[in-house]
C-alpha cells in the first residue's frame, strides 16, 4: 500500500495569492492561484479555459510591481476546477524569487534545502 499524497509529496506547497496568467502561443488567461511549490503551481479553471494539455505553457506570477516569476510548465494534472502544472524550465531571477518565497513560508531553512536538493533527483 502507497503512502497517502502528503507524506510522498517532496515539495511543500504554499498557499499564496498573486496576480497569475497562463499563456499557450497566442493565448493567454488570467488565473487565481491556488498554491505554488518549487515545483510547480496550482490554480483555478480560468472561466475561457481552451489550453492544449498536449503543448507548453508559460505561467507568470506577479509578486509585486517588479518582481515576477515566469516558469515554462506543463499541465499534468486536472481535478474539479484546478489544473496542476509542473515547471520544465525557470530562469536564475524568477528561481531565486521562488526560492526566497518558500524559504519565508516554511520558516525551516532544513526543509527548503531537501526541497533544494529533491529539484535534480529524477525519483
Amino acid at each position: 500500500m502507497s503512502p497517502p499524497d502528503n507524506e510522498r509529496r517532496r515539495f511543500h506547497r504554499i498557499a499564496f495569492d498573486a496576480p497569475t496568467e497562463i499563456r499557450q502561443g497566442q493565448r493567454q488567461w488570467p488565473a487565481e492561484l491556488h498554491d505554488v511549490s518549487l515545483k510547480g503551481l496550482l490554480v483555478k479553471r480560468p472561466s475561457a479555459w481552451n489550453g492544449d494539455p498536449d503543448q507548453v505553457f508559460f505561467a507568470t506570477v506577479q509578486l509585486d510591481d517588479d518582481t515576477k516569476v515566469e516558469m515554462e510548465v506543463v499541465l499534468t494534472r486536472t481535478q474539479g476546477d484546478l489544473l496542476g502544472f509542473v515547471c520544465r524550465h525557470i530562469d536564475l531571477d524568477s528561481i531565486s524569487h521562488l526560492r526566497r518565497l518558500v524559504e519565508l513560508n516554511l520558516g525551516d531553512d532544513s526543509v527548503l534545502e531537501r526541497e533544494l536538493a529533491a529539484l535534480g533527483d529524477p525519483t
